[in-house]
């Protein structure tokens, strides 16, 4: 046996399979995330249960009318559960082509996070309310056109003007990338989620329904409580503490402690 005859048995014999596993692992995994930042789980549930009752009848109980029936409409179900799931199938290849598969690390940190949570804590003081939208791959063109573009350097104090003031700007969502703000007034889509709880406000909507669409992370200050929440990957997490939020926020937006600076 000469040399590539042993390599070529040593890589179907072991590394063809162990590659094989390798690749439906990760693709698993990455299926298991996109689904579950969406409403879909909760219809892939009832397909499950559907496949299990569908098993049951045909090989362990053997009814065979009822497995007649079963078999001429499972098509029928599944083009109707694609049909009830359109609006989340549309949110998985969102996420899909949001997602930077070849992208490496080295991306320009954002280093001014610091300047919106000490404008968050002072509107929290004030209980007044605060939207904020830190983009990343998402262009976001459309939310961006709703408001009134600044291209402004981003401080805690121009933060503070937009929110604290009674002005047609200070209901929307600043839209921030990078040192700049980009756009202020804002308007964001409302979650379709039903689970969402009924206290949450308008601006705890917006937020959640702009994650469920993008991959930017919004910050919301409750008019109400004065609480600060996060909302990302399609989830709303409320009342963070301040090391907590930074901690998210270092981690959604790649920056290092060193480089976080604060711009007043």
């Amino acid at each position: 046996m000469n040399f590539f005859s042993v390599l070529g048995h040593f890589y179907t014999a072991y590394l063809n399979p162990v590659l094989d596993i390798l690749i439906m692992t990760f693709l698993l995994y990455w299926a298991y995330k996109l689904v579950i930042r969406t409403n879909a789980i909760q219809v892939l549930r009832a397909v499950i249960y559907f496949a299990i009752f569908y098993v049951a009848v045909v090989i362990i109980l053997k009814l065979k009318t009822l497995s007649w029936l079963l078999t001429i409409t499972w098509q029928t179900l599944l083009i109707g559960a694609m049909i009830i799931m359109q609006p989340e199938l549309r949110k998985i290849f969102l996420k899909l082509g949001q997602t930077d598969w070849f992208l490496l690390k080295g991306k320009k940190k954002n280093t001014y996070v610091d300047a919106v949570l000490v404008a968050a804590c002072e509107m929290a003081k004030q209980k007044r309310g605060m939207l904020v939208v830190f983009m990343k791959s998402s262009k976001l063109e459309q939310q961006i056109a709703s408001g009134q573009k600044l291209n402004a350097d981003l401080t805690a104090n121009l933060l503070i003007t937009i929110f604290v003031s009674d002005t047609p700007m200070h209901d929307g969502a600043c839209i921030v990338q990078g040192d700049k703000i980009i756009a202020a007034g804002c308007f964001l889509p409302v979650s379709e989620n039903y689970d969402i709880k009924k206290t949450y406000g308008t601006r705890h909507r917006a937020a959640l329904g702009l994650s469920e669409q993008s991959d930017a992370v919004i910050l919301v200050v409750s008019e109400e409580t004065g609480a600060i929440s996060l909302a990302y990957d399609s989830q709303l997490h409320y009342d963070l503490p301040m090391e907590t939020l930074t901690r998210i926020l270092e981690k959604k937006l790649e920056i290092k402690k060193e480089d976080r600076k604060i711009e007043d």
